[in-house]
């Protein structure tokens, strides 16, 4: 099908966007997106989950994550523009499907900043009462949404400064961010020692299932996501082939050495009051803010004091850094016209305005109806996955559409790890649960009616330009895995099939549906039309 070459930054204030982006400030942006919010509540969620099989829970989902984030290490290499992530799709399916991804991608990051805020709202309500309404929901009174706002404005406000000073602002704030945790989690295991510890108690109430039900239902996967900020700053990068893959795999090692550690040093901590009722009714004064509640029980007010400062800069860190993220990807959108040629209106120091004012905007929004900390991790995950899942789509069809381009960075195995990425990412969608899956399933569908109502009718398109061919093989993978997930056992499904036998089926049908998405993409020539356009490489010199 004939592919529509994207737009040029003409129209974006004297130039595109300004390449000042060093390999720390990668690393530390992606590490800073990455330790989050998560850090402050998910050892608490993973351990009511899966008890003290929870550390393998972080294990887990590092893997997993990992193997996502090799193939995108590949692949940012390739595309070393802002909002790569969406050039991507263009390259392998066309424009049809890179449009819907697009904004795909738009929605799996528009909500981040806004559970970053209302992290910090959660933590600043055991000294500024009011801001959460009362009981264990953790949902925002009026007061909390309009913290949420303003907090939201700083974010988006500081994401207007030139993306050098920027990343240096990110760099300050990630030393912080690494040295917190870790502190914390060598503090908790040091005091713990000599004392009666949860770890060695003989307490129920935990599955060893649930290692890999708590990837979404804890934030686990949550957490591990910020990988792709060093992606998305691609453009911006003064050696993208070099820095972005160091970046991508550096801050998923770095966030499990940290991650893995604090869950460590969280169960080492409790104490075998804590789980009188077991670990699923796992409680004790200050849960609601868990490290900083047991630190104050462990007699470290010092610490508890630092926590609660951490409490603004953690989650505020990866708020500004997804802010950063998603408005790129809001440029890329406009670039590749999927979107308003006003999304990549800069300003004065070649920030992107407009998609940053859209980010707020559409994330104060997105309070409404998940006024809540762990509502919106569900929906986050979710999402997030399903947009990962084209990664290792689109690295098969490059390596062999377009088999001789330049790779400043090659994956070794890369079929292999892949389909391994690929049938991962379905499971954690599988185990994120049906009532989820629904909403979620529905959203993406609703989305794709609309579009295609607005490109067949509102913008008169021809029929032969939407990629029906491109985009079909979408429909197998979201229908079957709504089917898996409506017959399994987590999140309100039938409970047709037990955990493991769901686990099987849906690996199997991650591994058929890659094929068909194979089958679907662009032909070789086609792909490396999008390639040269977008490289300045001869389309003859990359097949």
């Amino acid at each position: 099908m004939a592919q529509t070459l994207p737009r040029s930054n003409a129209g974006s204030q004297a130039g595109g966007l300004k390449r000042d982006a060093r390999i720390i400030g990668l690393l530390f942006a992606s590490t800073t997106s990455m330790i989050g919010s998560g850090w402050l509540f998910g050892a608490l969620h993973a351990a009511r989950i899966a008890g003290p099989l929870s550390v393998w829970s972080w294990v887990a989902g590092a893997v997993i994550i990992m193997l996502i984030a090799l193939c995108f290490a590949e692949l940012a290499s390739l595309f070393p523009k802002s909002g790569a992530l969406v050039h991507m799709s263009h390259a392998s399916h066309g424009d049809g499907l890179g449009r819907i991804w697009g904004w795909l991608l738009f929605l799996s990051y528009v909500a981040i900043p806004s559970v970053e805020a209302e992290a910090i709202v959660t933590y600043a309500n055991n000294y500024i009462p009011g801001l959460i309404a009362p009981g264990e929901s953790g949902v925002l009174t009026t007061l909390g949404f309009f913290v949420c706002m303003g907090l939201l404005v700083v974010m988006a406000a500081v994401n207007l400064l030139a993306v050098g000073l920027l990343l240096r602002v990110n760099s300050t704030v990630t030393w912080w961010k690494i040295a917190v945790p870790v502190a914390t989690a060598l503090t908790l295991i040091v005091t713990s020692l000599g004392h009666p510890s949860a770890l060695g108690a003989d307490v129920g109430g935990y599955k060893v299932t649930g290692i890999f039900t708590a990837l979404p239902a804890a934030g686990i996967v949550f957490s591990y996501l910020g990988f792709r900020t060093a992606i998305d700053l691609g453009g911006e990068s003064a050696n993208p082939g070099r820095h972005i893959p160091m970046a991508v795999i550096g801050s998923v090692l770095l966030g499990a050495v940290v991650y893995i550690l604090l869950q460590f040093g969280f169960l080492a901590a409790l104490r075998p009051s804590d789980l009188v009722h077991g670990w699923a009714k796992l409680d004790f004064a200050g849960a609601m803010g868990p490290f900083a509640g047991l630190a104050t029980l462990l007699g470290l007010n010092w610490l508890a004091v630092i926590l609660y400062v951490d409490a603004y800069i953690s989650p505020g860190g990866t708020g500004l850094a997804y802010i950063t993220g998603g408005s790129r990807v809001l440029y890329a959108v406009g670039e590749m016209g999927g979107g308003p040629s006003w999304l990549m209106r800069l300003n004065a120091v070649k920030a992107p305005v407009l998609g940053v004012l859209v980010m707020w905007v559409v994330g104060v929004v997105f309070l409404l109806p998940f006024p809540a900390w762990q509502l919106l991790v569900n929906y986050i995950t979710s999402v997030t996955v399903l947009t990962y899942g084209l990664g290792p789509v689109t690295l098969l069809v490059l390596r062999r559409n377009v088999p001789n381009v330049a790779r400043p960075f090659r994956l070794p195995g890369a079929g292999t790890i892949a389909r391994a990425a690929f049938v991962c990412s379905n499971l954690v969608i599988l185990w994120t649960g049906f009532r989820t899956n629904s909403v979620l399933f529905l959203i993406v569908a609703v989305g794709f009616a609309a579009y295609a109502v607005w490109f067949h009718f509102a913008a008169k398109r021809p029929a032969a330009e939407f990629g029906w061919r491109e985009i079909s093989w979408l429909l197998p993978w979201f229908g079957g895995m709504w089917v898996l997930s409506a017959l399994s056992d987590i999140g309100g499904g039938a409970a047709v099939l037990g955990f493991w036998p769901d686990v099987v089926l849906t690996a199997l049908w991650s591994l058929i549906v890659i094929e068909i998405a194979q089958r679907c993409a662009l032909v070789a020539e086609d792909t490396a039309a999008v390639m040269a356009h977008m490289t300045d490489v001869p389309s003859a010199s990359l097949r």
